[in-house]
């Protein structure tokens, strides 16, 4: 007789059961070279954010001559100064509006390039990036040229229609114009690429749905487009909202908070304390204001995209 050897019932479950090991195993060495790859960046920004910001809480806790320990003593000493709180009702003005007006100016160009053919898109993308592109300091100047009170090409203009001159920086009202012009300059070919790609990842079906229903343009825009890039729009709008606040350069050079300290923001009334005035812990102080404003815009915008994934 001839002996027939049979498997094991246990083989092809112990094959099986090495399967997931094996490929556990191959994802925890992928997942380590991930992070071995990405602890260089990692270092960078705990060397270039972390320390700085944890450094920046201890100048906060001392004294103008940076010796003693005071605690809260120097945001007590904030809170009872109206330049204070004339700088913090500034900055949020300054974020706003300008954050305001660059979505709003992004979104009706993303919506301009997006209809034009796709031969003549790559050439108005990149004439309309151009200001974002030029760095901010070198820009602000020549804004500064057109603004200059003797010299101002605006003026000029406005002088062939009986207006003006404008003391376009040394008055108040229009000194915040100017920065938050600037500003939205600068800021608004920002959301249009951001705007412009998330249009293109719209499916044209729905568009096509909407207007068999009989939809018109304004609704197409409100029922369809908005919807599906609302994540975007509310991800783009928090990312500017905190480089607006901490924005620096277009206020130190058009205006230099002035007139009267009317147009100071957080940064550039932190260098005026800090850095010309001598009391570098004040200055800390007053940087570190942004932080409590901007985790309360983060946390409900956050929570908002959120909410929408859990839906979906």
């Amino acid at each position: 007789m001839v002996d027939v050897t049979f498997q094991p019932n246990s083989v092809p479950g112990t094959r099986s059961a090495r399967k997931p090991s094996s490929l556990r195993k191959a994802l925890k060495r992928k997942s380590s070279a991930a992070f071995l790859m990405t602890l260089p960046l990692i270092l960078l920004i705990a060397i270039m954010v972390v320390y700085p910001a944890f450094y920046s809480l201890h100048l906060a806790t001392l004294n103008k001559s940076m010796q003693r320990f005071i605690g809260f003593g120097n945001f007590e000493f904030l809170f009872k100064r109206e330049t204070f709180w004339l700088v913090v009702k500034q900055s949020c003005i300054f974020a706003i509006t300008a954050v305001v007006f660059k979505a709003l100016i992004g979104f009706i160009v993303a919506h301009f390039v997006h209809n034009i053919p796709a031969k003549g898109q790559r050439k108005w993308r990149g004439m309309l990036l151009v200001p974002w592109v030029i760095p901010p300091a070198m820009s602000t100047l020549a804004w500064l040229w057109l603004f200059d009170p003797s010299y101002s090409a605006f003026n000029y203009t406005l002088s062939f229609f009986g207006i003006g001159p404008i003391a376009w920086t040394g008055e108040a009202n229009w000194a915040r114009f100017t920065v938050i012009l600037v500003n939205v300059w600068f800021g608004a070919p920002f959301f249009m690429i951001m705007y412009l790609a998330s249009l293109k990842s719209v499916p044209e079906q729905l568009y096509e749905a909407a207007a068999i229903d009989g939809a018109n343009w304004w609704q197409r825009i409100w029922y369809v487009t908005l919807p599906m890039m609302r994540n975007i729009i509310a991800i783009t709008t928090l990312f500017s909202l905190i480089v607006t606040f901490a924005n620096f350069d277009i206020v130190r050079i058009l205006t230099a908070g002035g007139p009267l300290d009317h147009t100071h923001i957080f940064a550039t009334w932190a260098f005026r304390v800090g850095i010309e005035g001598g009391d570098i812990p004040l200055g800390a102080s007053v940087s570190l204001f942004m932080f409590p404003i901007l985790a309360i815009a983060a946390v409900f915008i956050l929570r908002d995209i959120n909410k929408r994934g859990n839906e979906a």
